[in-house]
């Protein structure tokens, strides 16, 4: 049986993907990358915004076009929350909602009656992510979120919050470790609420991935800005857990941020930020941003225009407000028109791009350890390019005489340039490896 699986959306999302690529693996499937050669095709959706559900309904359909003898499984936000027009897309032959996602492989096998090997026919292999260059794993931590945001409908979809127990998580990296993997990535709806229903929190989580596993990283995905622990910084003495989080600030004014029923005040957030860089040298912070959201005076913008350059963040995803049928935003009034919110977004991407080059031209002449991300490929003068990330996750690119490198080895920051992939650092020289 071949399987291709497709995801849109969030880490949490790819997180889940691994999984079930371990988990169809086991059951003797080939995972392939293309839909044409798949007898059974998966696809996790995204509805963080109506951009993502219509791209959602768009891969759908291409996936049936592609191949319209494959079954299709459709899961995801996308999929909870329109069952019905989900499984009303032609060539759909199974919906399965977030709360279902963990019997996903079992009840794709049974219900479709598609071929599969005996377990005790099947042999270990190496993990699906090995399959796109990449020795970093997501992992699910959690999943759901206690709180309301007054714009998010990921909160509905993901239900009430429920986490995996520590020993599974270690088990999980343990078992990832061994296959080769360098980095693992905490990832869930509201990280920073682990443990809310296992009498335990993040600080506990940490600990014990450190303590019980020799990953040589460790880090987050997006953390919200509050419900951290109090001890949460001590955490960082390790070298091993990475000098670099996601926060989302969403607004620089706290009127909006009261709007959005967000639980941390542009204040607070500062001195949070503040204390992360006080504690963890070279500490970076990126952040995501909505603009336009409804009632957003002129004053308010201006707020979070000034906010942002204060703080100064190493990158910044931005996002136009999206209205979502189901949220309480969706009922506010004084909508921002488009085409203020376009100029807004233009002005703040502007902003985005100077504080990145600042961060980044403050780490010219500094040695920095990069995790490589695959063999790299060959450009016009016969040298390999190069790709990976710092440890505070800055995308650096060096070129070398040869393909083979170790997965983690030290650089020299050179200089930065503008690349296909937008602004990198310019890497020379190796030193060892972890």
């Amino acid at each position: 049986m071949k399987v291709h699986l497709n995801t849109l959306g969030c880490r949490l999302n790819e997180a889940e993907l691994e999984t079930w690529a371990e988990q169809f693996r086991g059951h003797g499937a080939t995972l392939v990358n293309t839909p044409e050669n798949a007898d059974l095709s998966v696809l996790n959706t995204c509805a963080v915004t109506a951009e993502a559900v219509r791209k959602s309904r768009q891969t759908l359909r291409r996936l049936h076009r592609s191949n319209p003898s494959a079954k299709l499984v459709v899961t995801g936000c996308h999929a909870t929350l329109s069952s019905d027009q989900v499984a009303g897309e032609l060539g759909v032959d199974l919906v399965l909602d977030n709360q279902s996602k963990h019997d996903l492989v079992a009840r794709s096998l049974a219900e479709l009656e598609l071929p599969v090997m005996p377990e005790i026919a099947t042999a270990p292999a190496e993990p699906s992510l090995f399959m796109r260059n990449r020795h970093r794993a997501f992992i699910k931590i959690q999943d759901g979120c206690r709180y309301r945001c007054t714009y998010c409908i990921v909160t509905t979809a993901r239900g009430e919050e429920r986490s995996r127990p520590v020993a599974e998580i270690v088990d999980e990296i343990n078992r990832l470790g061994e296959l080769g993997v360098q980095e693992a990535v905490l990832t869930g709806v509201h990280v920073g609420g682990y443990g809310s229903d296992l009498e335990s929190d993040l600080s506990t989580l940490v600990r014990s991935i450190l303590d019980n596993t020799d990953l040589p990283r460790l880090r987050f995905a997006s953390v919200e800005p509050w419900d951290l622990p109090a001890d949460f910084w001590a955490l960082f003495a390790n070298p091993r857990l990475m000098p670099h989080m996601h926060l989302p600030l969403q607004s620089g004014s706290d009127s909006v941020l009261r709007r959005m029923a967000r639980r941390c005040k542009t204040q607070e957030f500062q001195e949070l930020v503040s204390a992360a860089r006080a504690a963890v040298p070279g500490f970076n912070v990126t952040t995501d941003i909505i603009v336009g959201f409804p009632g957003e005076t002129e004053a308010e913008w201006q707020q979070t225009l000034a906010t942002v350059e204060c703080i100064g963040f190493g990158h910044m995803h931005i996002f136009s407000y999206s209205r979502r049928e189901g949220t309480k935003a969706a009922n506010l009034p004084d909508p921002v028109p488009k085409a203020v919110a376009s100029e807004r977004s233009r002005t703040l991407h502007a902003l985005a791009e100077q504080l990145k080059h600042d961060h980044m031209r403050s780490m010219i002449g500094s040695d920095q350890r990069i995790l490589w991300e695959g063999q790299g490929t060959l450009d016009n003068n016969g040298q390999y390019l190069q790709s990976g990330y710092t440890e505070n996750f800055v995308r650096v690119q060096r070129h070398t005489q040869s393909s083979e490198h170790t997965a983690i080895a030290d650089v020299r920051i050179v200089d930065r340039f503008n690349g296909p992939r937008g602004w990198v650092l310019q890497g020379e020289g190796t030193s060892g490896s972890a």
